[in-house]
């Protein structure tokens, strides 16, 4: 009997422990935008998806789990593959909020499967994959960049603005400290890509970061037309 109750013992320890790698804990989401504008405006350059360009706003990059001492998990559900079939009703909506810009062009299942399966996975203790995609929509509604930046004078015209101009219209507008990612134009010259806002782990309300990516911007940066 002892024999018995050790094995079972043993057998719910290894459970719960493949559980937590399936599950993985994580301390909240960062909720990435990019300007598409400065995606485009690199050497790289871009492509635009095969439904065509996309609009001039910010696009979704990603929702992505993290840990408040800066690192992430990822990849974590090899057996929960990105499908197609569960977001079927909302592909409409990810090409106008959640376009890719990568070459060559697509219809963004390339770039949605990835999102899912490196970082969605992440978070299916609360979020199964419909919901990933449909809280992302929601955030990006919720959070509207482009109309906080352009009340307050900072428009995509080519034009460079403060660094701090950029945070404090956010602030103004969503409560909160973003996080501003720049890249280079095909001049060398810093221009805005990227705005992380942090998202608690339930995907459901915008919080103050707990910490930020590495990388820094310049004092002056360039908003890049599209």
């Amino acid at each position: 009997m002892k024999s018995y109750t050790f094995h079972l013992i043993k057998l719910l320890v290894t459970l719960s422990l493949s559980g937590l790698c399936v599950s993985q804990d994580f301390d909240f989401f960062y909720f990435v935008q990019q300007w598409p504008g400065s995606y485009c405006d690199t050497q790289k350059s871009c492509c635009y998806p095969s439904t065509g360009k996309p609009a001039a706003d910010f696009g979704i990059h990603g929702l992505w789990p993290n840990y408040k001492d800066g690192s992430y998990p990822s990849n974590c559900d090899p057996d929960s593959p990105f499908n197609r079939n569960k977001i079927s009703d909302l592909i409409s909506s990810l090409q106008k909020n959640w376009p890719t810009l990568a070459c060559p062009s697509s219809d963004g299942v390339t770039f949605w499967s990835h999102e899912w399966e490196k970082h969605g996975t992440c978070s299916e203790s609360v979020l199964n994959q419909h919901a990933y995609f449909a809280t992302g929509i929601k955030l990006k509604k919720q959070v509207n960049l482009l109309q906080a930046l352009q009340s307050a004078g900072i428009h995509p015209d080519g034009s460079s603005y403060s660094l701090s101009d950029i945070k404090n219209a956010i602030k103004e507008s969503v409560g909160y400290t973003p996080f501003i990612e720049c890249n280079s134009d095909e001049s060398g010259n810093s221009q805005l890509y990227q705005i992380y806002l942090c998202v608690d782990t339930s995907g459901s309300d915008i919080t103050e970061c707990p910490t930020f990516p590495k990388g820094k911007c310049g004092s002056e940066i360039e908003f890049p037309t599209f």
